[in-house]
């Protein structure tokens, strides 16, 4: 089972109690009304898909109910990190994990 660490909570948790909310640290458009219809498809739904380390947002959906960035890899599956939402991009290994 994996077990993945709330920063909000303070303790790792079962995968069953947590929801995967897509890619973090994405870039909303400034002026949304000046963006045209190629421009928000590429906003809504290209995303990186990377293979290795991946930067995502997760929801601790059966716990604390609030939203938080992690920073996975894709291949192993394993977290190198979790830190909350808003703060930004960091996760050398084990650092907040």
């Amino acid at each position: 089972m994996l077990l993945i660490h709330c920063p909000y909570c303070e303790e790792r948790r079962p995968e069953i109690e947590f929801s995967y909310a897509g890619e973090a640290h994405i870039a909303r458009p400034v002026q949304p009304g000046t963006l045209d219809d190629a421009q928000w498809e590429s906003f809504l739904f290209q995303r990186t898909n990377a293979r290795g380390r991946h930067f995502e947002r997760w929801r601790h959906v059966h716990g604390c109910g609030r939203f938080f960035n992690a920073v996975r890899d894709t291949v192993t599956d394993r977290f190198e990190a979790t830190y909350k939402a808003g703060l930004p991009r960091r996760g050398e290994t084990g650092e907040g994990a």
